[in-house]
This record gives structure tokens, C-alpha cells and sequence, in this order.
């Protein structure tokens, strides 16, 4: 006994059903799909790029943290924004990591697949020939000499296959039916070549960033440097690696040269600046002396060292109300434009009877303009040190504090005669007494000082093997094009050979070819036309020479 299915009927009155929703797996599932496909990865890619924008244009505090501290000052209100958004540190930030690490596996997700895919289409076979090989995009067709002792279909596509085979096709013979060739395989592994490159980058520039470090510090000619801890004035470490591993090298700052431009429009410009150093790869080494110069990095044990600034360090020595010498020493004094107009702060805190701070600017070639203060050249032709004076508490009992920056909470600007705030001016070798018995001033030389960025980044030789791979998919990619070619092989009758202008009944064998450019390009198929009638001619005996 059979039972009928009850007849559905459509109700256009009725409320549309809405799908059911997805569940959490199908959701994870079309969440990984969306990710992994190409068009994701290049998204990705682009916001990658579009991601590091700032760090070009802000300065970050692991690269210039010097730069950093003065835009925070001269942007106050911009600045609580950027570092709440991490713009002062682009590269390390929580957002810039995420779309790193989705990148990442979007990448794993679209090569996978697609190596999996291409594998299968290694392993095939090319394609069965079309039944009608003249309806394909680019065909020829010839008729076999007569008498020709080759012309058995049989001997034509064995000669087909082998002429095919020696250009580099794989060849499939059907005896008595057709070739079938294909070749460019190499292009969708460029692809992946390209892909996987890129994997390779994003993996070497995250192993330098995890595993190595990368500091700086501002060293006044004469002096040396060690690479400890404590030398540095700002130091950034991946977050695998340890301070400890800090490879034992040192070097001293000898003497630095300057070149300036003296005319045109660049008048100013340093043409080309060196640090000339001697360095130790370890304690106890014999010290080698070596020019380090901008892109001419010192390459040594466990790092390397470029030379990425200069700046001037006048020496002040100033004495308390006691006559006693409370500080002395180069000054570093930072420049604040391409005239290397400078800015320091001199903190004396064991003067008597009460601290003193300054502040003020250094003009390597003063020179009043329209009333104003400026330098003219960033060269040292006409020193002069101009400071304000403070006293008080500098505040160094509350905690750190930049040795950039004069903390005046607890300070007291002192004013002159007229209670206007006192500016002493000084010129090298000149002194100036401070009021009220608070000690005295003295400009007593210049030197100039030299900033250096350590680095050590052992994922560098990782991401340029990257490079290379990725120009080499490139290469592939575009200059390989992926072709298929076909060739039958049959006999007509006169008629069907020529139209009709042949005696009718005779038979003649008919040599077919076809090709196919899978590469998508929009170029002219003229070069493939081209390769298919010669091979049709060269298959039927006949001379392409006579037929052009």
C-alpha cells in the first residue's frame, strides 16, 4: 500500500519564512572564508600600508624619542589623542599588531587551498581535445601534402606530440584521435611563490621586532659608549629578548667633521657628516678604527650602529653662592631646525644656597634679524648661549624626570633690576655673575655630540630572502603564459576540404590545430595565431615560407 505525498500549495497572502539563522559553526565557518580569500588578503594588505602612514609622519618614540617629547610639547592638545591612539608607537601597537596577525592568516588561508589545487593540477592530465576545434578563440586547419609519405593521421599526431613535446608541453596522446598539450604550469606557482613571499616578509620583520632590540644615545665627541643598559637614552627590546644578551662592544666618538653647503638654494645643509670611532667587539679586543657615516653603518658582534644625528654640546660651568663649582660639563642642547637653533635645560641641584635651573638656546651663528635672535648658519661661526635662570626645587626628589625638560612647579624665575626675567648671554669664554649672591655663569667651550641608533634585528636576512622570492613569483607570474593546444587529425572528402572546387569523392587528410591563452591577458592573440598556423603548416609539409 503506497501513500501519496499531501500537494503543497503556494499562499502569495502568506508571511514569507525567514532562512534560519547560522549556527556558531557555520558562522566560524563563513567568518574563515571571508577571511582566507584573496580579496581579503589584498584589503589587508592595503590597510597594512595605509596602517604605517603615521608612523612616517609622527614621530615615534622608538626611533626619535627626542622628536617625540618635542611634538608632545608643541602639540599639546594633539598629543593625550596620539598616545591614547598609540601613534606615537605605530608599529608596536595593539590595532597595527591585529591587522598584522590577520593578515597573516589570511595569507596561510589562501595559500593552503590553492596549493592543494595546484598540486592536483600537476598530477593531471591536459584536457580531451574539443570535438570541433574550429570553434575555438584561435584555430588552423591545413590540408597534408599529397604523396606526402608522413601523411598517415597516425604519423601526424606522433609528429605533433613530439614537435609539442620539444616545446616544453605535456603532452597527452590519444592514438588515432588527437593531442592534447598544455604548458605554463610555472605561473600559478608564481602566484604562490609571490603569496608565500610575502608570508615570508611579515614573518622576518616579526621575528627582528620580537626577538631583537633597538636603542639610542646621544654621545659628545670624546667620549665613549658601552652596550649596557644604563648607556642608552631610550631603549625599545622585543618582547623575547632579554637586556642581558646585550653583545659586550664599546666605541668612542674620537671626532666628528661636518660639511655645509655654503651657496644656492641649499645653502646651510650639511652635504655629508662623520663620526670617526674606534670600536671594540668585546673587552680586551684591540680597538679598530672606523668612519661612521649615514646608510655606512658600524657592523658589529650582536648589532649594529648608525650614525642618525648631530647637534652642538656647549660646556657650562656654574658656580653656587659659595664660590664652589656645583656643575660643569657639555651640555647636550637639542636643535630645533635645519639652522640648529638649540634648545637645553641645565639642572644644578647641589647648589648653595639654592638649586638653580636654566633654560635657553644656543645660536651657532647669532645674529639679530628684524630684532630678533636667530642664527643665520648651522655652522660655528659667532657662538652665543642665551639662557633664562630659575631657583628653587627642581623636583628630582619626586621622581624621574627628562633631562630635556625643566620642571618650574617648584621654581622661581629670577628677574632683573627692572623685574623683567634676567637672560644671560654668553659667548665662549665669557662669565656672567647671577644677582642676590646666587653664584655665576660660564660659557667655557663647545663640543659637539653625535646620536647613534643600536639595533639588532635577527630576522633581516629572512624578510630579504622574502623580497627575493616575492620579485622572483613576480617574474613568473607575468612573463609565463599558461597555453593549451589541440590536434586532430582526419580525412574529408574533396569538397568538404575546399569548398567544393576539388574533385568530388577524393579524400584528403585534414590537419586541425587549436590553441588557448588561459593567461587572461587582453594582449593581441596575434603571437599564439601565429604559433598555431605554423605548427598546422609545418604538420601538413607544408613550407610556412610559401604561404605568408
Amino acid at each position: 500500500m503506497s501513500s501519496k505525498a499531501p500537494e503543497r500549495t503556494y499562499d502569495p497572502d502568506a508571511p514569507a519564512t525567514p532562512p534560519p539563522g547560522l549556527g556558531p559553526r557555520e558562522l566560524a565557518r563563513w567568518a574563515w572564508r571571508q577571511l582566507t580569500s584573496m580579496r581579503t588578503a589584498l584589503l589587508l594588505l592595503l590597510l597594512l600600508a595605509v596602517a604605517a602612514v603615521p608612523g612616517s609622519l609622527i614621530p615615534q618614540d622608538d626611533v626619535d624619542s627626542f622628536a617625540a617629547i618635542r611634538y608632545r610639547d608643541e602639540h599639546p592638545r594633539l598629543a593625550p589623542v596620539f598616545d591614547a591612539l598609540g601613534l606615537f608607537n605605530v608599529y608596536s601597537s595593539p590595532w597595527f599588531s591585529a591587522i598584522y596577525l590577520l593578515l597573516m592568516a589570511s595569507l596561510i588561508g589562501c595559500i593552503l587551498p590553492r596549493t592543494r589545487v595546484y598540486w592536483r593540477a600537476l598530477r593531471a592530465r591536459p584536457p580531451r581535445a574539443p570535438r570541433n576545434l574550429a570553434r575555438m578563440p584561435v584555430s588552423a586547419s591545413h590540408e597534408v601534402v599529397p604523396d606526402d609519405p608522413a601523411a598517415d593521421p597516425a604519423a601526424v599526431l606522433e609528429r605533433a606530440a613530439a614537435e609539442l613535446r620539444s616545446q616544453r608541453y605535456r603532452v597527452e596522446h590519444v592514438p588515432g584521435e588527437y593531442v592534447s598539450a598544455e604548458r605554463g604550469y610555472l605561473r600559478e606557482a608564481g602566484n604562490l611563490v609571490f603569496h608565500l613571499a610575502v608570508l615570508v616578509v611579515l614573518v622576518g620583520v616579526a621575528a627582528g621586532s620580537l626577538f631583537g632590540y633597538k636603542g639610542g644615545a646621544i654621545i659628545v665627541t670624546g667620549k665613549g659608549f658601552s652596550n649596557v643598559l644604563t648607556q642608552y637614552d631610550d631603549f625599545v627590546p622585543g618582547a623575547f629578548f632579554d637586556p642581558d644578551d646585550l653583545a659586550p662592544y664599546s666605541f668612542t666618538v674620537d671626532d666628528f667633521d661636518v660639511d655645509f653647503i655654503l651657496e644656492g638654494e641649499q645653502r646651510g645643509l650639511p652635504r655629508d657628516f662623520t663620526a670617526h670611532v674606534r670600536y671594540r667587539n668585546a673587552p680586551g679586543d684591540e680597538p679598530t678604527d672606523y668612519d661612521l657615516a649615514v646608510n655606512h653603518p658600524l657592523r658589529l658582534d650582536g648589532g649594529d650602529v648608525y650614525l642618525v644625528g648631530h647637534g652642538y654640546a656647549p660646556h657650562i660651568t656654574v658656580r653656587d653662592g659659595d664660590g664652589e663649582i656645583a656643575y660643569s660639563g657639555p651640555t647636550v642642547f637639542l636643535p630645533e631646525d635645519a639652522s640648529f637653533r638649540s634648545f637645553g635645560v641645565v639642572k644644578v641641584p647641589f647648589a648653595e644656597p639654592e638649586q638653580i635651573g636654566l633654560e635657553g638656546f644656543f645660536y651657532p651663528t647669532f645674529a639679530m634679524v628684524d630684532g630678533d635672535p636667530m642664527t643665520v648658519y648651522p655652522d660655528a661661526a659667532n657662538p652665543l648661549l642665551s639662557m633664562l635662570v630659575y631657583t628653587g626645587d627642581l623636583g628630582l626628589s619626586e621622581g624621574s624626570q627628562s633631562v630635556y625638560a625643566l620642571e618650574k612647579a617648584g621654581l622661581d624665575q629670577v628677574t632683573d633690576d627692572d623685574g623683567k626675567p634676567l637672560r644671560i648671554d654668553l659667548s665662549p669664554g665669557q662669565v656672567t655673575d647671577l644677582p642676590d649672591g646666587l653664584g655665576s655663569v660660564e660659557f667655557t667651550g663647545l663640543s659637539r655630540w653625535v646620536k647613534v641608533q643600536t639595533a639588532h634585528t635577527p630576522g633581516t636576512f629572512v624578510a630579504l630572502g622574502g623580497v627575493v622570492l616575492a620579485l622572483l613569483g613576480l617574474m613568473l607570474s607575468l612573463f609565463i603564459r599558461p597555453r593549451r593546444v589541440w590536434v586532430r587529425v582526419r580525412e574529408v572528402t574533396g569538397q568538404q576540404a575546399d569548398g567544393g572546387t576539388a574533385g568530388e569523392g577524393r579524400r584528403r587528410t585534414l590537419v586541425e590545430v587549436a590553441g588557448l591563452d588561459r593567461s587572461g591577458s587582453s594582449d593581441d592573440p596575434g603571437e599564439l595565431a601565429v604559433a598555431v598556423d605554423d605548427l598546422a603548416r609545418s604538420l601538413a609539409g607544408t613550407r610556412v615560407e610559401e604561404n605568408q
